[in-house]
């Protein structure tokens, strides 16, 4: 059982005892609970913490934790019903919207119940994060000296040049003066589309894509376009019809291990939407999510867009995150030419910088011997995990369609048996105890089938995949 279902449990428990105690009533140690439980410090804390969050106890420091007085009614909380006049309000020409959606985040940063199996993530386990290694540099990154002091506005000039090298590969082609360092991911993405297209414009995207993207577009205004991809990723015919008819100046995409399908842009249509984008004079936004997700049988990666790209068309994304832990927001920008200090200007007014303490500890972590080993260990358990749910699919579920196994990522794209509904099997998945993601927030239009995404990295292990497909089946056949 790992750390965030016990600590659910615990105060499950907990919850469920408390008449056992008056009010006031003081409850049994911290020492105590760990013994009755059989569960570390670390988790009777937060359990007892999640109550109090509550309002069920209180803690008093020095005397312990008490039971308090039940809540008999709701705090008059005043009228905030004009709020959803003013938030909905509109003024002449508004272009961004005020409210956003964020469902298709959520959806893989939502914890499942306890009990759940966890198909539905976007991050490692606890269990495959360099745990070890990232507290060792964190405690290296704290001793340095004026490690709390304020970094460049552009990232700290060491890990701007690791990331140089990472993303410019042998050929050297980019250097430190071409990266800024991000917090994260998801925040580059939202620098980049800010920078690259004002509100009400045309944002081309691969169809399906990763949904946390078509939220970002969204939000800033901007009309998400869908570009269809198969097995060999974006169909470069259909991305050059796509910027012909909209005259967008942005195509954002994920040429390595694409999120959902998996599929890695081929070799002659990388070449080909690099031509297409400077015709149509656009920029092309690289997002490398998966290249630290590569599995053991992967072979040789191909270099990224950005180091084929000598006019500066390819601004370039990279996160230290999914290799990570969901708390190590470190990523960084790559571009070449005036479109850089665009995005430098955007991401200071909107972050100022990210923490200087995070970025020396990002820098010792992939500075030390630990982290080659984490990413083979990685790789090895991620092709393990992937041919395992494959297997159990194809043995249990004969009906679900795979039609592409990846070499990276930790996701398989399937369609559920008989082309059935998406939404409707996630909810069926749900209620044997399984978390899955329906497809249909993958795609800005219309999608042409069914889908559902199934995530092997934040299991616990091997065997909860193979649960979880029982599960399914179990469903199936009721």
């Amino acid at each position: 059982m790992y750390e965030r279902s016990s600590v659910a449990e615990l105060a499950e428990s907990l919850r469920s005892e408390l008449d056992r105690y008056p009010v006031d009533g003081k409850l049994p140690s911290s020492r105590a609970l760990v013994e009755r439980y059989r569960v570390s410090p670390v988790t009777v804390s937060r359990a007892l913490a999640q109550l109090a969050a509550e309002g069920l106890v209180v803690t008093r420091p020095g005397a312990g934790v008490y039971r308090t007085r039940p809540r008999t009614a709701d705090p008059d909380r005043g009228d905030t019903s004009w709020q959803e006049v003013a938030l909905s309000a509109e003024g002449v020409g508004e272009v961004v919207p005020r409210s956003v959606d964020a469902t298709g985040v959520l959806a893989s940063l939502a914890a499942p119940p306890p009990g759940v199996i966890e198909l539905n993530g976007g991050y490692l386990h606890p269990s495959l994060q360099p745990e070890r290694a990232m507290a060792a540099a964190l405690a290296r990154a704290g001793r340095r000296p004026g490690a709390w002091g304020r970094p460049p506005m552009e990232g700290l000039t060491e890990l701007r040049d690791w990331f140089a090298r990472e993303i410019g590969g042998p050929s050297g082609s980019l250097g430190a003066a071409d990266v800024l360092i991000a917090a994260g991911g998801q925040s580059a993405l939202t620098t980049a589309v800010r920078a690259l297209a004002p509100p009400g414009a045309p944002i081309l995207v691969e169809s399906p894509t990763y949904p946390g993207l078509l939220s970002i577009a969204r939000a800033s205004g901007c009309r998400p376009v869908p570009v269809p991809v198969d097995s060999e990723g974006v169909r470069p015919e259909l991305l050059a019809a796509a910027f012909e008819a909209t005259g967008a100046r942005v195509f954002v995409c994920q040429p390595l291990f694409q999120n959902p399908t998996g599929a890695v842009l081929s070799a002659a249509r990388r070449t080909e939407v690099l031509r297409i984008a400077r015709a149509a004079g656009a920029f092309v936004v690289e997002d490398d999510y998966a290249r630290s997700l590569a599995h053991e049988d992967a072979g040789p990666l191909p270099a990224t867009l950005a180091a084929e790209d000598t006019d500066g068309v390819v601004v370039h994304v990279r996160s230290l995150t999914k290799a990570t832990s969901p708390s190590l927001r470190v990523g960084a920008l790559a571009a070449r030419g005036p479109v850089l200090d665009r995005l430098r200007a955007i991401q200071v007014v909107d972050f100022f910088f990210v923490p200087r303490p995070l970025q020396e500890a990002a820098l010792e972590l992939v500075g030390s011997p630990a982290w080659p080993r984490h990413l083979r260990a990685v790789a090895a358990e991620l092709r393990h995990r992937r041919d395992v749910l494959a297997g159990a699919l194809r043995r249990e579920l004969p009906g679900v369609e795979l039609p592409h196994l990846p070499l990276g990522g930790y996701q398989l794209w399937v369609r559920p048996r008989g082309g059935g509904d998406d939404a409707t099997f996630a909810a069926a998945a749900l209620r044997a105890g399984v978390a899955v993601t329906p497809g249909r927030p993958y795609f800005c239009a219309e999608p042409p089938a069914p889908h559902v995404r199934l995530s092997f990295a934040g299991v616990a292990g091997p065997a909860d995949l193979v649960e979880a497909v029982q599960r399914l089946r179990a469903t199936a056949e009721a």
